[in-house]
């Protein structure tokens, strides 16, 4: 039981070690800060998305193809 628990411990270590040696090659995490007053329109509108970053993603998607018309 030990052993086995051992070795689960060092799966998740190894995952977590990759997940972040593949993070810091390919992704890039950036960070929003939105008032509660002045942009409580945008924070309710991301909390109706299923997925916040894919509507965000989407948005500046679709301004970079309008951009470039």
């Amino acid at each position: 039981m030990v052993v086995e628990m051992k070795d689960w411990l060092d799966s998740i270590q190894s995952r977590n070690k990759a997940q972040a040696k593949y993070d810091k090659e390919h992704t890039q995490g950036l960070y929003i800060k939105l008032n509660l007053k002045t942009d409580l329109d945008i924070i309710q509108w991301l909390w109706k998305q299923s997925s916040k970053q894919g509507a965000i993603k989407q948005l500046i998607r679709e301004e970079i193809k309008r951009e470039g018309q």
